[in-house]
């Protein structure tokens, strides 16, 4: 078993988290697999995913030596108890609740809680979590968390919304130490057809873009 530790740094490299909200849960494997195969290793099955508890214990089973298969958008303390137990490697929140934090902190899972403005992040920061999820991020930009992260470099910012192949770099180049992609990432043309092989491209391109700004 992988400890904390080792999970924050393999999360960290290369620094991108695929926000999956697949139209199927049979969809979870072959997504996490053509990530995976692009380089994108942090795969974060989300609960709007139908039966997405199901498809995390399939896909933490298959996969999950080879990537890091984790849950988002978790929401309350028994959803995290579900993911955790089918085995999800990190848990992402859109919102800030700290017994979130505390339950995977137990399970020695790195855990990242939403926030918005400096008095959430830092209070997500407070409640135990290692990342501080800003979001949605579309609407503040690298310059914002530049300006956030002036006051708290402490906080381990990653921001979800936003990021795409054109902001990842000035993202990272504003200090941020993760990304989340969604849609940007994986299409829904790509759901829609199926279509592993151009997520996989696309995914090695954020890798590369990534690299490039690091």
């Amino acid at each position: 078993m992988q400890t904390k530790a080792e999970l924050i740094s393999r999360l960290l490299n290369p620094g991108i988290i695929a926000v999956v909200r697949a139209q199927r849960a049979s969809q979870a494997l072959p997504i996490a697999e053509a990530l995976i195969a692009g380089g994108v290793i942090a795969v974060e099955i989300t609960l709007t995913t139908p039966d997405a508890i199901n498809a995390i214990r399939e896909v933490s089973a298959k996969v999950g030596d080879r990537g890091l298969i984790g849950v988002g958008t978790v929401l309350d303390a028994g959803t995290c108890r579900a993911a955790l137990a089918a085995g999800a490697q990190f848990v992402v929140s859109p919102i800030c609740r700290p017994e979130i934090a505390k339950l995977a902190n137990a399970a020695q899972k790195p855990v990242m809680l939403g926030a918005y403005t400096p008095t959430e992040a830092q209070l997500a920061y407070e409640s135990g979590s290692d990342f501080i999820k800003i979001f949605p991020a579309d609407g503040l930009g690298p310059k914002y968390i530049k300006a956030l992260r002036a006051p708290l470099p402490h906080l381990k910012i990653v921001p979800t919304g936003g990021v795409d192949l054109a902001t990842i770099g000035e993202f990272f180049k504003a200090g941020c130490a993760a990304v989340g992609a969604g849609s940007s990432l994986i299409s829904q043309q790509v759901l829609a057809h199926d279509d592993w092989a151009t997520l996989t491209q696309t995914a090695a391109a954020f890798v590369q873009a990534a690299n490039a700004a690091r």
